[in-house]
């Protein structure tokens, strides 16, 4: 006889496993499907280890500069194959707690590939044969993989998608890195520190396109700086792939076609949802034109007792998202079994923060300048520099600035934006007061501790209002 569930989740990453524990607090009985690892791609091969590998490439970068803090670092090295299996020890750790946390929270684990044969029916092929388990309600969070190019599918050897970088067979000697989204401009920065020849091509106007247009700025700058080359309003025409190496047809914002030579290629330019021989097409559910599945704002599809979260329905593809749509999801299904203790919320998507753990940083919350504008706001506008910060010179850190835009006639913090040393730990001071609906005046009227990074976000709130103290 099948085990019957009173939710079974189909994805173990940061939505699936959190979604599951949720509905295991509100009393359900729960089962979750996972084909490869627990944790999914972001603790697996994502979000987690590559910021290992940031990690040891911000050390090296600043071993590079020991002088400059009065120390003495000779004959440094970096040693890309032991950067790398720290890297995995970090990933193969939270993996294991994500095992003790389903364990803890009498979670069922199904290990092998889920199909659906049904709205209350999944089919599991792995370890244990093929087997057949239902529940009440499903929810799907089988997550996304890397975009492929046409002419330039990855092989792991010469081009690599995010999951080929991460564990490189050689350390790239001149690499180029196509698109310059997170993951993209993370690997270039990541190889760049780690002493790699490093070209960026973005087919848009400018880098982290999706960011305000002054940390875009600011970001190129700084990266041309560390030795990388960029290439903006350009694309990648064709790529040869040789046994030592790559010949790529670029075609620059002027129209100006070259041939380069590259050691290796990282493709970077999107994701597609995973979604594909999982029984959606038998039950009727409905994808949008981006092959990503519709959910509503609680993660209903337009089958009853179906749900989706995470990579596989809209954006943004963060895994904090995912995992806040886990929360929404589980809860509203508990509410439909009955619970009336529980009471689901909608996601504010404007509250959700990105962050880049490029050197230096980057990290939004909002409304850029020019998104707040185009939706018709009057704005009051402030911008600090890292440079007029005391603890940002103590670091030896002063490279960067904090923007905030503020509803004029209102004072709603409509967005925020950073780029410098820790702002993706910075940033959501603003997204909390987002959350609470904070203005100006509250803002203005919290007490900052000194000496921290943090006074530059008070002191970017004030300069919106002609009021900064220390520019």
């Amino acid at each position: 006889m099948a085990d019957q569930y009173d939710l079974i989740v189909l994805g173990s990453g940061p939505g699936g496993y959190v979604a599951a524990i949720r509905a295991s607090q509100l009393g359900l009985k729960v089962g979750i499907v996972e084909r490869e690892l627990l944790g999914g791609i972001c603790l697996n091969w994502g979000c987690i280890p590559t910021k290992a590998l940031l990690r040891s490439a911000e050390v090296f970068h600043q071993m590079k500069q020991a002088a400059s803090y009065g120390l003495a670092a000779d004959n440094i090295r970096a040693d890309i194959d032991a950067v790398v299996n720290r890297s995995r020890g970090v990933a193969k750790q939270l993996n294991q707690g994500v095992t003790h946390l389903m364990k803890k929270n009498r979670i069922t684990v199904h290990m092998g590939t889920g199909v659906l044969k049904g709205a209350d029916k999944v089919e599991v092929t792995g370890e244990k044969g093929t087997e057949v388990i239902s529940a009440k309600h499903i929810i799907i969070a089988t997550g996304a993989r890397a975009r492929d190019l046409p002419f330039a599918k990855a092989d792991g050897k010469r081009i690599w998608t995010y999951r080929h970088a991460m564990v490189p067979p050689e350390m790239p000697s001149k690499l180029l890195v196509i698109g310059s989204g997170a993951i993209g401009i993370e690997f270039a920065s990541f190889y760049n520190d780690m002493g790699a020849d490093v070209t960026v091509v973005e087919m848009m106007d400018r880098i982290v396109p999706v960011e305000d247009a002054d940390v875009s700025a600011f970001l190129e700058k700084a990266l041309k700086k560390q030795g990388m080359t960029i290439l903006t309003g350009a694309g990648v025409q064709s790529i040869a792939v040789s046994e030592t190496g790559v010949k790529a047809v670029i075609k620059a914002k002027d129209d100006a076609v070259t041939e380069s030579d590259f050691s290796h290629v990282i493709v970077a330019v999107g994701i597609l949802p995973n979604v594909e021989n999982i029984g959606l097409e038998d039950l009727g559910i409905e994808p949008d034109k981006r092959f990503h599945i519709k959910a509503d704002a609680y993660g209903r599809t337009n089958v009853p007792g179906v749900w989706a979260i995470g990579d596989c329905i809209d954006g943004p593809w963060l895994a904090h998202k995912a995992s806040h749509e886990g929360v929404i999801a589980a809860e509203a299904i508990a509410q439909a079994l009955g619970n009336t203790e529980v009471h689901p919320h909608v996601m504010d998507r404007l509250n959700i923060p990105g962050c880049t753990y490029c050197h230096p940083q980057v990290a939004s919350v909002g409304l850029t300048e020019a998104k707040a504008k185009e939706a018709g706001y009057e704005l009051k506008v402030g911008t600090f520099p890292f440079m007029g910060n005391g603890k940002a010179i103590a670091l030896g850190q002063a490279e960067g600035f904090i923007k905030t835009v503020f509803d004029a006639k209102t004072g709603e913090l409509l967005g925020a934006h950073m780029i410098g040393a820790e702002v993706t730990e910075l940033i959501q001071g603003y997204v909390v007061g987002k959350t609470l609906e904070t203005t100006e005046a509250e803002l203005m009227h919290t007490v900052f501790a000194h000496p921290t990074l943090s006074e530059m976000m008070h002191e970017s709130v004030l300069a919106a209002y002609g009021r900064a103290v220390h520019i």
